[in-house]
């Protein structure tokens, strides 16, 4: 039977870190977020890192574990934060997976295996070359040789996944559709009961989100940008590409317009909300707690504490 964990899900701005504190100071939990931006050491603003203040205490895993110039990827989290959640459950404290990253959840969950490999590899190397040289249709049709399954559903345009699919092939000589087909039937790596967030009224979320940015600018949104570029963080890396840096490394950029900016960051973080509600409400096993006009959080502890006691924890 693999081991039980608590899983707290759902929209920007939905309250995910304070319920996960709530409920790991009831239950003798601890927290490993599950956000592919709050692994990031100096971007704390931005990615709405809980404050010393906000944790109230709980141990927090998963936050500040790299640099903002590096690559780090889904396989990466997974070996990190599986170590985290078993050295909890070796310490008879209840793990407490917090966060709207839907793929870091899941693939954690699962007991997901990854082909390794390197992004500096010569391997890699090669086949970015060859991408550039001769384009996304040759590439995708040098693909649908070895795994048609796989070129199938990329398009042209999609150079990192074409890349990853032929990297794939090339060092294990299985094609990734076999590896996924093969990692589906491993046994998930833990049993979780699920809570996922959400607001009755979308105006009620999108107001959310709109004050959340606003407090994002009082507290020194634009300087926490400033001093990441300052320090030479490039602006095409991963993290200088999450939704309120890449908005506003443009506007420094080209007018200084830092309120044109916040508006944008709105924007996109509205849509980016739409979209994780989409991909936890492929969950059927996830428990909604639906929010008013504001969170509730003394009658969602309370929901909460029950369905954990339902569910063993």
């Amino acid at each position: 039977m693999a081991p039980k964990i608590v899983v707290i899900c759902g929209p920007t701005a939905s309250g995910k870190t304070r319920l996960a504190v709530e409920l790991a100071l009831a239950k003798n939990g601890e927290v490993v977020s599950a956000d592919s931006m709050q692994i990031y050491r100096t971007m704390d603003i931005g990615t709405a890192k809980p404050t010393a203040e906000e944790m109230r205490g709980v141990p927090h895993h998963m936050l500040d574990v790299a640099e903002p110039e590096e690559d780090f990827s889904v396989a990466r989290y997974v070996d990190m934060a599986a170590k985290c959640v078993d050295d909890i459950l070796a310490r008879g404290k209840v793990p407490i997976l917090a966060g709207g990253t839907g793929l870091y959840i899941d693939s954690l969950l699962s007991g997901r295996d990854f082909a390794a490999f390197d992004p500096d590899s010569a391997l890699r190397g090669q086949l970015e070359a060859e991408f550039a040289q001769k384009g996304g249709e040759a590439m995708l049709a040098q693909l649908g040789e070895i795994d048609p399954e796989a070129a199938a559903r990329l398009h042209p345009n999609d150079a990192k996944r074409i890349i990853r699919a032929l990297e794939v092939f090339y060092s294990t000589g299985k094609t990734i559709s076999q590896h996924n087909l093969e990692t589906k039937a491993i046994p998930p790596r833990y049993e979780a009961l699920t809570l996922a967030l959400a607001f009755e009224r979308r105006e009620d979320m999108w107001s959310r989100i709109d004050r959340r940015v606003d407090e994002m600018m009082d507290m020194g949104l634009v300087d926490e940008v400033k001093g990441l570029l300052d320090r030479g963080v490039p602006d095409k890396c991963t993290a200088m590409q999450a939704i309120g840096y890449k908005e506003m490394v443009s506007a420094l950029r080209v007018d200084g317009d830092v309120l044109r900016a916040a508006e944008e960051i709105k924007l996109r973080s509205r849509q980016y909300a739409k979209r994780q509600l989409t991909w936890f409400g492929r969950n059927p096993s996830a428990h909604w707690l639906h929010w008013g006009e504001n969170p509730n959080f003394a009658q969602a502890l309370r929901i909460s504490t029950e369905k954990l006691e339902e569910f063993g924890i």
